[in-house]
């Protein structure tokens, strides 16, 4: 049985998600606005794995608007909901506090927790500098099948990793999917981009966007067919990154799937995701849907997305991946 799960919601701040009997905080999801020149957006942070080993940074020096988890938008019919300097072609990055826009909560819809599963269900708004209703969103967050060592279906040994201590990491996991729906609420189009649409090549980044500690600069890249830095800008069901921890011992795997429906290759006439991926000089992943070509949202229509995140203790290979995956099924 998996343990059971216990939410605390800080009103008009954030909402934690703990495991009943731990001292473990999965998460937080944090709502409250922060600085505008950060793009205001709600956020996961931090992150953890059910050791209790950070895998999210924030605000870090060479990205202050990088916050764990968070849905952004890098470039959208000229505006910024990423944060900080906006691309522009044979410029370079630039200061451009009128284009920084915000995501605004306006209401949970609902907050639950069973007795193994926690759902987040809430409502935002997408706005330009000016403030101005540019979308409106309904986001959902769910925290699911929470496995000790040695109880994850399919799996017959812990994959742990032995530290120069001589302790061993644990196998525990746990699954986030995030949902999302973004509804162009303006007479015209959104247009929905990446620095890569604009003219900078391999830096499509843009959608839901996670950005790893700092310990994990130089972690390791798979997807279910390649590994390393060409996995940039390509296509695949999933990609996972590992890494080891600063300060404590042992490593911890990220794995990030699309949804079936999420069509990411775009055979079913969906716009094609690419993967955004690095190791160096920061850890950091997106399952781009902008990332070579921009993507057109007409007035009324909605952007529907679905991505799961498995949060590991350890360092799994791609047999491990897959066999997780298999093992839990959409």
């Amino acid at each position: 049985m998996s343990p059971a799960l216990r939410t605390t919601h800080h009103h008009g701040d954030r909402v934690t998600v703990s495991v009943e009997g731990s001292d473990v905080e999965l998460l937080s999801y944090v709502y409250r606005p922060e600085a505008a020149w950060e793009a205001p957006k709600p956020y996961l942070h931090p992150i953890r794995t059910l050791s209790g080993a950070v895998v999210t940074d924030y605000r870090p020096n060479d990205h202050r608007w990088h916050k764990g988890l968070q849905m952004t938008a890098s470039h959208l019919s000229g505006q910024n909901l990423w944060g900080g300097n906006t691309y522009v072609h044979g410029e370079g990055y630039l200061e451009l506090p009128e284009r920084v826009g915000s995501m605004a909560h306006l209401g949970f819809d609902e907050l639950t927790a069973g007795e193994d599963r926690v759902t987040l269900r809430e409502r935002l708004t997408w706005h330009p500098h000016d403030g101005e209703l540019w979308a409106e969103e309904t986001r959902s967050v769910e925290v699911h099948d929470v496995e000790g060592p040695g109880t994850a279906p399919g799996t017959t040994s812990a994959s742990g990793t032995t530290s120069a201590s001589g302790t061993t990491s644990g196998s525990g996991s746990w699954a986030l999917t995030w949902s999302t729906s973004v509804t162009n609420r303006r007479t015209e189009p959104l247009r929905f981009g990446s620095p890569t649409t604009h003219g900078r090549e391999m830096a499509g980044y843009t959608g839901l966007f996670w950005r790893g500690p700092r310990g994990f600069r130089g972690g390791t890249v798979l997807t279910d067919r390649d590994e390393g830095p060409e996995v940039m800008g390509r296509q695949a069901p999933w990609l996972a990154f590992s890494a080891e921890h600063d300060q404590v011992d042992g490593h911890a795997t990220l794995v990030f799937a699309h949804a079936p429906e999420n069509d990411h290759a775009g055979t079913a006439g969906q716009h094609p995701a690419h993967w955004f991926v690095r190791n160096d000089p920061f850890a950091a992943v997106a399952p781009s849907f902008a990332f070579h070509e921009e993507l057109e949202l007409a007035p009324g229509e909605s952007l529907t997305r679905r991505y799961r995140v498995v949060v590991a203790d350890g360092r799994w290979d791609r047999e491990r991946i897959s066999a997780y995956l298999k093992d839990h099924p959409w």
